[in-house]
């Protein structure tokens, strides 16, 4: 009776926690590095996992923003900058007008790529 309870009990648990996604689990942590400012830690994240900024730009939002604006919004001005030299010049131009909302530095430094 202990058996068939337990194993019940881990089969309803199994089914009702929805498997969490290497890549969401990746986006998550970018996003998290680039919250707290933490260039390093979000390079050498970058390069454990074999990604590549340029690579992965599109495909990662956080908090429904691209990383550009993203970092701009949470103030982190060091990987903001990091960013913008890694990320491809036409798709900072896209999106200067959002990162001047939220940061003046980061939308010169943008200006600067693209010029």
């Amino acid at each position: 009776m202990k058996k068939t309870l337990l194993l019940a009990t881990l089969i309803a648990t199994t089914v009702t926690f929805a498997p969490v996604t290497k890549a969401d689990n990746l986006s998550l942590r970018v996003c998290e590095y680039v919250a707290a400012n933490d260039k390093n830690r979000l390079r050498s994240f970058m390069k454990q996992n074999k990604l590549k900024i340029r690579k992965v730009f599109k495909q990662i939002k956080c908090n429904g923003q691209n990383l550009l604006v993203f970092a701009a919004s949470n103030r982190a001005l060091e990987t903001g900058e990091y960013l913008i030299g890694k990320v491809p010049a036409k798709e900072v131009k896209k999106h200067i007008a959002d990162i001047g909302k939220y940061s003046k530095h980061l939308e010169e430094e943008a200006k600067d790529r693209i010029n």
